[in-house]
């Protein structure tokens, strides 16, 4: 894991960097991307520095779901869109630019030419379902 000091969302949280924060906890904050593909497109962080998500604890996974529920009230609120895309990329084989867990909220507008997650890769398992989920048990 990455050293803190070394981290630039651990930089954000501590207001070190500066950003267009739009909601903050004690746990938690939010602010836009620096490269949104949507008008209000948010990015929710930890203030604990974890790379991923299996490294936080429940109630910690609690608290950051907590704010991106406020984040996306917020942003519906402001913003009226039409629906929303949540996510996490985590590692970057999943497209994680930045060694900290942090959840993309993603406004959603009609006509916007996006899809559903689904649409983000196309590589249909070589096994069945059911083998899959053998191995998951």
């Amino acid at each position: 894991m990455m050293k803190t000091m070394d981290c630039l969302f651990c930089k954000i949280a501590a207001g070190n960097i500066s950003s267009e924060k739009i909601y903050e906890t004690q746990d938690a904050m939010a602010f836009l991307d620096i490269n949104p593909i949507s008008k209000g497109h948010a990015v929710v962080i930890p203030k604990k520095h974890s790379q991923h998500l299996t490294q936080l604890n429940q109630d910690e996974l609690g608290l950051l779901f907590d704010a991106v529920k406020q984040v996306s009230l917020m942003i519906e609120k402001g913003l009226n869109p039409d629906g929303f895309n949540i996510g996490v990329n985590q590692g970057k084989t999943a497209g994680q630019a930045i060694p900290h867990l942090h959840v993309h909220v993603i406004p959603r507008y009609l006509g916007d030419g996006g899809g559903s997650l689904h649409s983000i890769i196309s590589n249909p398992p070589d096994e069945s379902i059911e083998e899959t989920a053998r191995r998951l048990r």
